[in-house]
């Protein structure tokens, strides 16, 4: 009995020891997955932190590259009025082009003459007549074509030839002012109708030269067989741009006739009333002295 108590107790204690090994062994096979699995996880974050910094320094050398270049380019600069003006009367081709331009230049040489000419011609007509007038009552014709002579302008003019037939009466005084006034008319109105053919001229060469360009338009599309934009674009470019500087040829020539004539118009105006004032002067001061 007791042998059979002393083996049991030894077998008992060989098996916990066994159990405790395993147990032992166990453990320590989790603790190693464990670390392993630990390490991993700090590997993995490692390795995503480091694709983020690689992807933010990229970034950081892409923006800094484009800014880079944007200071080095340089902007483009606004084209002014006039160059845009000389861009597109290039590209017109200098055909049509020039001849528009010619009708242009000649047109406003004649507007400038005509502008000067015509504000040297206005004069104050009443001023003229009270000087006459007073020269008339004091010094007689002779003074008063003293006036006309210091004066300058078609009125004056038109009073001297007036006053220097006064001495055959009052009709001879009339007709020599009548006379003498389409005279001054004429070289007021001169040169005008220049004007007024150019202000015609300019829009048909341009209308001309939209014609010739749609005919080199439409012998594109004949040669290359083919009727894309591309093959048209410049004859049609050429057309509408000879029309459109013909057309603001013809505006700004427009302008300007409408200014001499009006301004012609309102000088002959004031020559006939100041006509009828001059002849009325005359009969008054015949009767006076009779």
């Amino acid at each position: 009995m007791k042998k059979v108590f002393a083996l049991l107790t030894v077998a008992g204690m060989l098996s916990f020891g066994t159990l405790n090994s395993v147990y032992a062994q166990e453990a320590g096979e989790v603790a190693t997955e464990e670390a392993m699995e630990g390490d991993s996880a700090t590997a993995a974050n490692e390795a995503a932190a480091a694709a983020e910094a690689e992807k933010l320094a990229a970034e950081e050398k892409a923006a800094a590259e484009a800014a880079a270049q944007e200071e080095v380019a340089p902007m483009p600069e606004d084209k002014s009025f006039t160059q845009v003006i000389k861009q597109k009367f290039i590209e017109g081709g200098p055909g049509f082009m020039g001849i528009v331009l010619v009708c242009l230049i000649l047109g406003l040489a004649i507007v400038i003459e005509r502008i000067i000419y015509l504000n040297m011609a206005t004069t104050n007509t009443s001023k003229l007549l009270n000087n006459i007038e007073s020269a008339l009552n004091t010094g007689g014709v002779d003074a008063a074509k003293e006036v006309c002579r210091d004066t300058k302008g078609p009125v004056a003019s038109i009073f001297y030839q007036g006053l220097d037939r006064s001495h055959e009466g009052i009709d001879m005084v009339e007709k020599s002012v009548v006379s003498y006034g389409g005279v001054q008319m004429g070289l007021l109105e001169k040169g005008i109708s220049w004007i007024s053919l150019f202000i015609a001229l300019a829009p048909m060469l341009g209308f001309m030269g939209t014609v010739i360009g749609m005919i080199g338009a439409f012998d594109a599309i004949a040669e290359a067989g083919d009727i894309s934009p591309a093959v048209v674009a410049t004859g049609i470019k050429v057309a509408l741009l000879t029309t459109v500087f013909g057309l603001i040829v013809a505006i700004i020539l427009q302008i300007f006739y409408n200014y001499i004539v009006s301004k012609v118009d309102a000088i002959v105006n004031d020559m006939e009333n100041a006509s009828i004032s001059l002849i009325d002067m005359l009969v008054k001061n015949e009767l006076t002295k009779k």
